[in-house]
């Protein structure tokens, strides 16, 4: 693994080292036009709200949040996020995509909370890291250092407290990607930070999702995997029957402890999580294939639940 140009190897990172990261960081991209401005096709069947700002700029960096109009008390709720990693594109463009284009055809069974961009600095700088060189997705924790975090927690929280007569949350969906520059620039940022090694691990070609260790719903995540697989491929196991280091306890899928982890997917009770995973960077994808894999995952998911509620 290549050596970071900010601090000094096996020295975990101060102050001063974590401001040298931050100032070389810059705008790629705009939260605006990419994002903010697509919020004005959202139907009247979901009410927005801004939920917070990031401190580094308020105005240029609002929170937005919808939920369903009507809260059906008899129906199950469903929390949707996209890019608590900014930098993991298609996680946001799939939760605006569900939201104005498929969302109509689930809004008679579910209660919907979406979230499409959780990190909207580091969707314009193309970043893993809040401005303060913190994971978002390992802060999902009381009185968490990532704003980010924080106010993600706070909205849905008052959100679901609201709704007292309502079904607790049924699920969450995550949308992350897996990309070539884990390898090429945020592995081995952490490690600098941290002042550990880190080694490159195989970046899996394909689709996979992440499921709680605590929790795994495995015909949950088959459910993903198949509407996925009708759209994308399915990233296979490596050598050791691992995908980035975590056993395969089934096709396209692993586990993670979401809660010790303190994970965006572990901050809720709710009994089905998934966490996407899409690998932009494969010869056999395009954004739009990406974007339409999130889409696939998020409708496979509610396709099960519809199912699961129909049985019972």
């Amino acid at each position: 693994m290549q050596e970071y140009p900010v601090g000094t190897p096996g020295v975990a990172w101060s102050e001063a080292e974590n401001k040298e990261w931050f100032n070389r960081q810059s705008v790629k991209r705009s939260y605006q036009d990419e994002v903010v401005n697509k919020y004005s096709g959202v139907s009247a069947q979901f009410e927005s709200s801004q939920y917070g700002s990031l401190p580094i700029n308020n105005e240029r960096y609002p929170l937005f949040g919808f939920t369903s109009s009507n809260f059906n008390s008899n129906n199950p709720s469903v929390l949707i996020s996209g890019g608590v990693h900014g930098y993991e594109t298609s996680g946001v463009q799939g939760a605006i995509d569900f939201l104005l284009n498929h969302a109509k055809r689930y809004i008679e069974n579910f209660n919907f909370i979406i979230v499409p961009c959780v990190s909207p600095w580091a969707y314009e700088t193309i970043n893993r890291w809040t401005t303060s060189a913190i994971d978002p997705n390992r802060s999902f924790f009381a009185n968490s250092p990532s704003p980010e975090a924080q106010q993600l927690m706070s909205f849905v929280h008052k959100i679901l407290g609201a709704q007292q007569d309502s079904k607790p949350l049924l699920a969450h969906i995550d949308l992350h990607e897996t990309t070539d520059s884990d390898n090429s620039e945020f592995r081995p940022a952490l490690a600098a930070r941290d002042g550990v090694k880190l080694e490159e691990w195989e970046v899996p070609d394909g689709f996979y999702t992440v499921a709680d260790t605590a929790k795994p719903q495995l015909d949950f995540q088959k459910a993903i995997i198949d509407s996925v697989r009708k759209v994308t491929h399915i990233a296979p196991s490596d050598a050791n029957q691992q995908i980035i280091g975590a056993d395969v306890v089934s096709p396209g899928v692993i586990c993670y402890d979401k809660s010790s982890l303190f994970l965006c997917g572990g901050f809720t009770k709710a009994p089905y999580v998934t966490t996407t995973e899409v690998y932009p960077d494969s010869p056999n994808a395009t954004p739009e294939i990406c974007i339409a894999a999130q889409v696939a995952a998020i409708t496979g998911a509610l396709d099960y639940l519809m199912q699961l509620s129909d049985e019972s």
